[in-house]
Parts: structure tokens; sequence; C-alpha cells
């Protein structure tokens, strides 16, 4: 595990999926001018803020939850400094502390930021005016997903004319287990990426459970799509298949919800197909690959 001096310290540092993320010096250290004296002067900022924004990155780069003596060594500084910048940042629900580990994680506001961030991206922005007519046709909610460290992520909702019981709003962690998204993402997406979340939201599972998981991510995969049956909300079936692009390696998962009362399995059936030709259209705009289902 790198120490305070290298995760915060000078220089750029590699991020995830290749970024390169410049770190500034440590936070107990002096601040040097990128650019010479009269660059730094005319650009002013607020320091505390500037402070505030490397604790973010900070947690962002430990990968989980962090206990405060790390933070600060990785932030270089004290933990009684790094505590009081914790306490204003959680007040804004940009952090929040394990009431169990007493571990400090990014919170629901950061959550929320993220997902926004996502949602205007390029793959969601062009698979917002299909998601929004298989809704329309439909008269089903159909939700858009995308993997953080949380796991599945909402970025869109679209509520269809049918009444749902509940809905998840925008920036919620989804489980990978009991919700179609979560399936789909731990289908195709590889173990070591997914394993950190399955652990955080399960704990130590058997080897029992842990072959289960693997027919579950077979037969995802075999089928082209998961299905959800009340694992998340007792009254909803929900139905997910994967979106991919061609040239962004996380793909999208598009989820149609559907009420469980009210509706046979024709109407079920007739809904999943949309939603399979709604996902191949998304795809071949994107540029990824063909579906074979």
């Amino acid at each position: 595990m790198m120490t305070g001096a290298e995760d915060c310290g000078q220089g750029p540092t590699a991020g995830r999926a290749g970024e390169v993320r410049h770190v500034t010096a440590p936070i107990d250290g002096p601040a040097r001018a990128a650019e010479g004296d009269d660059a730094a002067d005319s650009r002013q900022g607020i320091q505390s803020v500037e402070i505030a924004s490397r604790v973010l990155v900070a947690l962002e780069q430990a990968g989980g939850p962090v206990a405060l003596n790390e933070l600060a060594k990785r932030c270089g500084a004290a933990p009684n400094k790094i505590h009081r910048y914790l306490v204003s940042l959680g007040r804004a629900g940009l952090t929040a502390q394990s009431q169990t580990t007493g571990r400090y994680d990014l919170g629901p506001t950061m959550r929320r930021i993220g997902a926004e961030a996502l949602r205007r991206s390029n793959e969601v922005a062009v698979a917002t005016d299909h998601v929004v007519q298989l809704s329309n046709e439909t008269g089903h909610a159909v939700n858009l997903s995308v993997w953080s460290d949380a796991g599945p992520v909402v970025v869109r909702w679209d509520y269809g004319s049918h009444a749902l019981s509940l809905t998840a709003r925008i920036g919620a962690a989804l489980p990978l287990l009991e919700s179609a998204a979560g399936q789909v993402f731990l289908a195709h997406l590889p173990s070591v990426m997914t394993s950190t979340v399955l652990d955080r939201q399960y704990g130590t599972l058997s080897a029992k459970q842990l072959a289960d998981i693997d027919k579950l991510k077979t037969q995802v995969r075999r089928r082209g799509y998961a299905e959800g049956k009340g694992g998340v909300i007792a009254s909803q079936l929900s139905y997910a298949v994967l979106v991919a692009s061609a040239s962004e390696p996380m793909p999208l998962v598009a989820t149609v919800v559907l009420p469980k009362d009210g509706f046979d399995e024709a109407e079920a059936q007739k809904t999943l197909s949309a939603l399979i030709q709604t996902a191949a259209a998304i795809t071949a705009d994107l540029g990824g690959p063909p579906h074979e289902h």
C-alpha cells in the first residue's frame, strides 16, 4: 500500500483505466506554483477547498473504506487536521463514516455527483433517446446503470405509465445478486472488478454460494439477459441487458421494470423482446459489437 507521500506527493500518478492524475503537494507541505509566481497570483483560489478535494481524491484512490490514520497518511497530514475536514465533508454528504467500523468512505452526495457526471457522458446521452422510446412504447419504467466502486449505480430512470410501488433514485447503488442489472455486470465484468463489491455487499461467501454465482453468470451470458423476480422489491419484475460501445470498456446496462401483478407471461416476453432490440440499437449507435440475441 502506498504511503502518504506517494499518494499525495508531487507529480502524476496512474489512476483507474490508465487515467493520469496530477496530485499536488502534501497538505502540510508548501504549495508550489505550476507556472511561476505571477501565474499563481492570477489564479488564486481557496486553499481549504483544495485541501478538501485532496482528501476526497485520497478516499477515491483508497478503493474502499479507510481508517482515519491511513487516510491522513495518504494525505501527508496529521489525523486531527484530516478529521476536521471529514466532519465538514460529512455534513455535506461528500463523505460518510461507518457506525460499525469507524472507517471513512465517499458519501451519498459524491455518489450522486458521480452518477450525474456519468449520465452526461456521451454513452448515456446516446442511450437516453432509445430508453425514452422504449418506455413510451411499452408503458413500463426503464433505467440505465453504470459500474462504480459501489457496484451498479442508476444514472437514468424513465417512469412508464404503469405505476410501481417503489423506484430507485438516481445515484442509488444496486445489489449484485438480487438486481437484474447487478447480475448482468457480474456476468460480463472481470471477477477482479466485481469481487470487492461482492465482499462488501455479502461478506465471506461459501464455496457453494460461489458455485451458484458462477452458474448464474453462465446462465446470464447464455440467455443474453438477466431476470430479477422481486429480489429487490417483491412486487416488481425486471429484465436487464448489456449495452456495449466501441470506445468505452465499461458497459451500460439497460433495465425494464414491470409490476408483477396484472401482466401475464406473454406481456413480459413482449417487453423483454423490446428491451433486447433497444439494447442492440443502442450498441449499434455506439459502434459496439452486434448482439447475439
